[in-house]
């Protein structure tokens, strides 16, 4: 009886996991809909800034917030900043202004870069000094003008899904 135990227990722990992952839709944050990133509301004022500003047409969040240089580190950075929102939220450490770390920011800058590479190279002649990101003059591009949401929380009737 004794040597079923442990394939007692790694069936119960699968069974529990795989419920856990249906309750919590635990798979669409493996995908790219921004509505996902908005599960959580202190991201509101984020996505219905985005959503109304001029990039929602042509991106969706992990293409700014996530790296592209192969699907590996992609999905790396996507569990790792995933679990620190998770960790962040579900103690109550969330911050009132919700600010990108600093490797974050580089990854948006290059992601900036990819996008607009054509433009920034027709814009800017030669070497630059590259001390200042890409919003620290167009703040109002990625997610529309700053301020701040009446909802409590996403209203996804007011947002249709694609």
């Amino acid at each position: 009886m004794s040597k079923y135990i442990p394939i007692l227990a790694i069936l119960i722990a699968v069974i529990a996991l795989g419920i856990f992952a249906y309750t919590s839709e635990a798979l669409t944050y493996a995908g790219s809909r921004p509505e996902t990133c908005a599960n959580c509301h202190v991201m509101d004022a984020a996505y219905e800034n985005w959503y109304h500003g001029p990039h929602e047409k042509w991106t969706e969040c992990v293409d700014c917030h996530l790296p592209h240089q192969n699907v590996l580190i992609y999905y790396l950075e996507k569990g790792r900043t995933g679990m620190h929102d998770v960790y962040i939220f579900s103690t109550g450490q969330t911050p009132e202004l919700i600010r990108a770390k600093p490797e974050t920011k580089t990854i948006i800058m290059e992601n900036c870069i990819r996008c607009h590479k054509n433009t920034i190279e027709a814009v800017v002649m030669g070497p630059q000094t590259n001390d200042r990101f890409c919003w620290d003059c167009h703040r109002n591009v990625a997610h529309g003008a700053r301020g701040l949401t009446l909802l409590p929380m996403q209203d996804s009737t007011l947002y249709p899904t694609k």
